[in-house]
């Protein structure tokens, strides 16, 4: 994300099974067009892939002025006794995220509490046994159960908190460590385009392995990993699905693990822009996205206008362990010793753009020097 800072390049993220991320391309710089591979495929929330980000990309490092036409329409401030049920869902499943992911997801206090005014998602080492299945499966069936190393916890607001453009701002302090893999995300909730991710994925913010040796291009020894990455997942339903995505980094050499940062969308129709404390790092527009789905008659049809992006999407907050972006790239695998490892969300805050909220424009903040994501082309049907 943001400034002047020295050359975002390449994340090489590893392109192997479903990450909770994407891929992307640089300023005015074509995108890797990597399609996801997974070995199982994915429902409703099981999404994302590991990225191969290969962009060479000054990051910005001037904030720009937020529009004052936003309107405040949902929050959590974090500031009650406890988690509001109201807003936010637990998943409770050992899944491992379609991605080969080492962590159970729970609904107890221990991987999700309030504290101070934050919320803190922390990831144990502890052998746990939850569901097989990923909550939306089919099966899913709580007496069907696996095991895994770790648990951790996953929010979600679909159903409680589900909205179609506007300003998505969450401030958080990320974990480090390798195998470490915290997400920012939404999701539709209706998946009008078919499976994932034919309705598409929308990452604000992702982040493996902070402060662990990065293996970006040109990194040098004892460069520590710190980008963020912002993507999209669209296309077909898996495994014909593409992804598109930016990585940025804080300006003067900060790392996200170290304080709360700010990091946010606007969307609004047929374009969506990343930011992190409002420094505009990434855009990305309709003529680069696509969705193509099977229709009622079974025929392959594309999606219209701004297709996926156009439904209803609601979030999700979770921290993944290992798997097959976060395991296998840096110093590859996981560092048990590392854990507890703790990741923080100050405040959720969504607003809608009150010069036109049907379309969400009207109300943009525009850096200068934010890369323009080429993304990928319909194939012709």
């Amino acid at each position: 994300m943001h400034h002047n800072k020295s050359v975002v390049t390449s994340l090489v993220f590893a392109l192997l099974g479903f990450g909770v991320i994407s891929c992307g391309s640089g300023s005015n710089k074509t995108i890797s067009s990597s399609e996801n591979v997974a070995t199982t495929p994915v429902s409703d929330s099981t999404v994302v892939t590991s990225p191969e980000i290969d962009n060479i990309f000054v990051d910005p490092t001037a904030a720009s002025l937020v529009s004052e036409n936003w309107q405040l329409v949902w929050q959590d401030e974090f500031d009650q006794a406890a988690i509001d049920s109201t807003k936010w869902s637990f998943e409770v499943n050992c899944f491992g995220g379609g991605n080969d992911e080492q962590q159970c997801y729970t609904d107890r206090d221990e991987n999700a509490y309030l504290e101070q005014g934050v919320l803190k998602i922390v990831a144990r080492r502890e052998n746990f046994s939850g569901p097989a299945d990923q909550d939306d499966d089919p099966n899913y069936n709580p007496e069907s159960t696996r095991t895994l190393p770790y648990t951790s916890a996953r929010l979600r607001s679909k159903n409680k908190g589900d909205w179609t453009y506007g300003r998505f701002e969450i401030r958080a302090k990320l974990p480090s460590g390798q195998g470490t893999w915290p997400a920012i995300w939404m999701l539709p909730t209706d998946w009008a385009y078919g499976g994932w991710a034919g309705s598409g994925e929308l990452d604000i913010m992702e982040v493996v392995n902070l402060k662990t040796q990065s293996d970006e291009d040109g990194a040098v020894e004892g460069q520590e990993e710190s980008r963020i990455v912002g993507s999209l997942h669209f296309g077909r339903a898996w495994p014909e699905n593409v992804y598109s995505n930016q990585s940025f980094h804080l300006p003067d050499g900060a790392s996200p693990a170290d304080d709360f940062h700010e990091y946010a969308i606007e969307w609004q129709a047929g374009e969506i822009r990343w930011y992190v404390d409002d420094i505009h790092f990434a855009t990305q527009r309709d003529n680069t996205w696509y969705s193509q789905y099977m229709s009622d008659e079974g025929v392959l049809v594309n999606g219209e206008g701004s297709a996926p992006f156009d439904q209803k999407f609601h979030m999700l907050l979770n921290f993944a362990v290992g798997g097959n972006w976060a395991g296998q790239v840096n110093e590859k695998g996981i560092d048990e010793s590392i854990f507890p490892q703790a990741f923080e969300v100050d405040y959720v805050r969504v607003y809608q753009c009150s010069v036109s909220p049907s379309n969400g424009a009207g109300c943009e903040t525009i850096g200068e020097d934010a890369a323009i994501i080429e993304g990928h082309q319909a194939p012709i049907l």
